[in-house]
């Protein structure tokens, strides 16, 4: 008996089987064979997706704002760096 190797799917990947899926043009199984996945992942995916939906529309940050906070407070800390070392510099006199 040959022991498949475990397959790991893509964010994108699964959510582009699950909105084929929502629109509810083509049967699980028909999708399930485009897409070569078994029918019970499609359905698992698609009510993680429906169950998590809702994070779309709540207040809380996206991870894109985040990272640009982030960025933002690292320039800072970098500038107020510089002007630290240009301070010293003028001080001790180099």
């Amino acid at each position: 008996m040959v022991k498949r190797k475990r397959r790991k799917f893509s964010a994108s990947f699964k959510t582009k089987v699950v909105l084929e899926s929502l629109k509810e043009q083509k049967s699980i199984r028909e999708i399930a064979s485009q897409f070569e996945v078994h029918p019970n992942q499609i359905s698992k995916w698609k009510q993680q997706f429906l169950t998590n939906s809702e994070k779309v529309f709540e207040g809380t940050p996206t991870t894109k704002n985040e990272k640009e906070l982030e960025r933002e407070k690292m320039l800072q800390t970098i500038g107020q760096q510089k002007i630290e070392i240009d301070f010293l510099k003028h001080v001790l006199g180099e």
